[in-house]
This record gives structure tokens, sequence and C-alpha cells, in this order.
């Protein structure tokens, strides 16, 4: 007499069958989904410290240009004037929330010669992340830096280029700035990008909102110093 062999089993039938259901077609795509954002997370917690780090490499590099222009910079470099950068929090309490600033404080021989303002703002497409370059009373642009930005590509991003972020030097910050689209002619006027109005405002709203936070405390730190 043979021997009974057990039935087989049909994984592979059985594995099929659950594939071509509802539910194990959800479960699938809810396992790759979980697969998928472990991985992103792993790739944010390894790179997310090493893109700061850049970034605030790329601030302190910046800092002589947007206070004293490229001329004066390189000026300075070349008399060996070097500003000295002291990085500073700045809290601006509004209602029942703080906001923090990160600022940074440019002295050369003893005299403050202006302020590095980073800070952010929601864009068209994502956040945009500025530096502005101010006076030490915060009522002139000195000059301004985009940091980070991931507007329409053609378009909105053209606020990166040295061409549209030129004609914010020198501009007087007590009277807030606007945006127009045929030609700026009063002092507060900037011209925005062709195409990219909503990008342009987002710059010039961060730039308000950051002047108008900062000018208090930052023209009582100087007093403070004197």
């Amino acid at each position: 007499m043979k021997p009974v062999e057990p039935p087989k089993l049909e994984t592979s039938g059985l594995l099929q069958r659950l594939k071509n259901t509802n539910i194990g077609q959800a479960w699938l795509v809810l396992v790759l989904a979980l697969c998928f954002g472990a991985s992103l997370a792993a790739v944010q917690l390894t790179l997310g410290p090493v893109i700061e780090q850049n970034k605030l490499n790329e601030t302190l590099q910046k800092v002589p240009e947007l206070i004293l222009g490229t001329a004066g910079a390189q000026k300075a470099a070349e008399q060996n004037q070097n500003l000295v950068v002291e990085p500073q929090i700045i809290v601006v309490e509004k209602g029942n929330r703080k906001i923090f600033y990160s600022v940074y404080k440019a002295t050369l021989n003893g005299a403050t010669t202006g302020w590095v303002v980073k800070t952010a703002g929601q864009g068209y497409a994502d956040k945009i992340e500025l530096l502005i370059g101010f006076n030490p009373t915060i009522e002139t642009i000195t000059g301004l830096f985009v940091l980070d930005q991931k507007e329409t590509p053609g378009l909105g991003n053209k606020i990166i280029t040295q061409k549209w972020r030129k004609q914010f030097a020198k501009k007087g910050i007590i009277q807030p700035l606007v945006v127009v689209k045929k030609g700026a002619k009063a002092s507060n006027e900037i011209d925005s990008v062709t195409g990219a109005t909503i990008s342009s405002e987002s710059i010039t709203s961060i730039i308000n909102k950051a002047a108008s936070d900062l000018r208090g405390p930052l023209s009582a730190n100087i007093l403070k110093v004197k």
C-alpha cells in the first residue's frame, strides 16, 4: 500500500488570486507606500543636516556682498577689511505667537554696517527662502539673494536672476514695496517677473514683513550697543 501524500497547497495560485482582489491590491499599494515613505524619511534624515549646513555656509559667504555690494565686498577683501559677522536669533512677538528670525549682524571696525536676515514665505509653488541685506536702521535694502525656491521653471524661477534681484538694492523700505507689471516708476515699486506676478509679490511680501517685524528690535540693538 502506497503512503498517501499530503495535499499540496497551491501557494502561487493563492497569491495570484489575492493580488487580483481589491483587498489584495489595496494592501499591496499600502505596503509599497510605507516602503517608499520610509525610504524618503531615511534620505531626509541623512541629507537634511547636510543641506542645512550648506545653506549656512552659503549665507555666511553672501553676507559681505549683501551688505556692501559686489564691488564693495571685493574692495574690502583687497584691503583686508573683513566684516565681523555675528549670528543672532531675534524673537518677535505678534499676538499670541512668536516669530523667530535668523539674523546676521555685520560690523566693520566696531561699527554696525548692516544686517542680513534669513527668512521665508509661501511662493507660487512652494516655500521661498531669502537672504535680505538691510542698512543698520532697517530703512534701506542693501541686497537680496534667493537661498531656496521651487518656482515654475522658465517663469517664477527667474526671481533668482541677478538682473531681477538687483532692482531691490538701495530701495527704501519705510514704505512697503509693491509689484507692478508695466514698469516701476515710484520709489517703492518693483517690476514683476514676466508671467510670474505671484512669485514676485511673494518676494516683496516676505521683505515687507521682515522689515516691519525687525526694524524696532534691530534699531534698539544698535542703541543698546552704543
